[in-house]
């Protein structure tokens, strides 16, 4: 396979790629705009438990990406 056809099988791949993580992250954006699908009467710590772990799966990814961190330089 020459360079070219890799390259662009991985310019492809990678835009495939981004797309499911742009529609992950608005799938996202949407359900924190409504508070995650629950009403104030009913939060519990759980629910506080739930969004902190979301949080911190969210921070390993932001910390990869702008190099903070673990992964500072």
């Amino acid at each position: 396979m020459t360079k070219h056809i890799d390259n662009a099988r991985a310019i492809g791949t990678f835009i495939a790629r981004k797309a499911e993580l742009d529609a992950m992250l608005a799938r996202l954006q949407e359900l924190s705009a409504d508070h995650f699908n629950w009403s104030p009467d009913e939060i519990t710590w759980g629910h506080v438990g739930t969004l902190g772990h979301y949080v911190e799966m969210l921070k390993r990814i932001t910390d990869s990406a702008f190099h903070e961190g673990e992964h500072a330089e």
